[in-house]
């Protein structure tokens, strides 16, 4: 009778350190926001218009083109002209520099893999340079940016097919220049112009941005909060699946809070110094700094941010939170916004020189 006793007394120590160990494992989950202007800018500004200039020689190119649709400014509106600003673009020439012809040797194998002779082949390799950059002003004439785009510093090189007679291979350029050019030119401008694109939407723009992040949820099955982590992160997940960028977040807030309730209550009920406790609050104080990013709420983030710096488990992390809280409070000050989730209607901006109503006003 007393074995059965003495077991039990040998397994609950080990049953008490089981359910006090704690594993947490990433959970991811995606989201969407607009992406607020990283340059100050009149935040009344909503238009823009695109010049090209190039040279004489690469007129017939650009006018085939057609550069100017290429540039697109997020979450603003193009207009012809006069609009909020302008984004011009000057385009040098291409020039090839040298000219050199490359060797291929290929052997030449009987049945039998044995080489019994070589043949050689030709290529032509020309070293060519372009240049562009834009200038950015307002309406205004104020000199608002200048981003280079290509320099005669970043050499290109163009390789040609392969011919058996050199003579060939050494004429193949000149002898198809027009086109060689053609392609050569509608390549470089279009990478340019792609990145000026990628620029000044990060500079001015508001582009709906895709991110995937993630969440420290519970994985030990026999941990009291197994169960209760895993229901609070499906919330947060089916919140965050529905979350974009033209939609206001407030309805959201809502649906969260009774997740938000139950974090805070794990700091109050895990409160000890161990590290078991000190672990899972980590997790309360990072799901909860991570949901207060996406719910736009810098001062409530920089909270918790702090919260996990105290708490002494992984506190880097908080480092990190409070650094990227203060960003996004700056942001929406700089941007005279308090939110990165709210429709934006181009059609109804109007130019500088365009009447505006009130509700062209409201559109952002």
């Amino acid at each position: 009778m007393k074995k059965p006793i003495l077991l039990i007394l040998i397994l609950v120590p080990f049953a008490i350190s089981a359910q006090k160990k704690v594993d947490l494992d990433k959970f991811n989950f995606t989201a969407q926001y607009r992406a607020l202007p990283q340059v100050q800018i009149d935040t009344t500004y909503h238009t823009y218009n695109v010049e090209v200039e190039g040279s004489n020689m690469m007129r017939s190119y650009l006018e085939e083109l057609q550069p100017e649709q290429t540039i697109e400014l997020e979450g603003w509106k193009k207009l012809t002209s006069n609009g909020h600003i302008l984004i011009k673009v000057i385009v040098e020439d291409l020039l090839p520099e040298s000219v050199t012809i490359k060797e291929r040797v290929e052997n030449i194998k009987d049945k039998s893999g044995n080489i019994t002779g070589t043949k050689i082949f030709y290529r032509q390799e020309v070293i060519y340079s372009f240049a562009a950059h834009a200038v950015i002003t307002d309406y205004k004439g104020a000199h608002l940016k200048d981003v280079i785009l290509d320099t005669r510093e970043y050499k290109k090189t163009y390789t040609g097919p392969e011919f058996p007679v050199k003579q060939i291979a050494s004429g193949y350029f000149l002898a198809n220049s027009v086109k060689l050019t053609r392609e050569l030119y509608r390549k470089s401008l279009n990478t340019s112009l792609h990145y000026l694109s990628s620029r000044v939407s990060a500079d001015y723009g508001y582009r709906a941005v895709n991110v995937k992040d993630h969440m420290w949820i519970v994985d030990s099955k026999n941990h009291p909060e197994y169960d209760a982590h895993r229901k609070a992160f499906l919330t947060l997940n089916d919140v965050f699946f529905r979350m974009n960028a033209s939609t206001p977040i407030d309805t959201l807030r809502k649906e969260v809070q009774p997740v938000i309730s139950y974090f805070e209550s794990i700091k109050k009920r895990y409160s000890s110094s161990s590290k078991h406790d000190r672990k899972i609050r980590y997790a309360s104080y990072f799901n909860l700094a991570v949901l207060y990013y996406y719910l736009d709420d810098p001062q409530m983030m920089m909270k918790e941010a702090s919260g996990l710096i105290l708490n002494d488990f992984d506190s880097k992390d908080g480092k990190g939170f409070e650094e990227t809280a203060i960003w996004l409070k700056e942001l929406f000050e700089q941007t005279n916004r308090n939110s990165r989730h709210f429709p934006v209607n181009v059609e109804a901006f109007r130019g500088p020189r365009e009447e505006t109503t009130a509700s062209d006003k409201a559109s952002l």
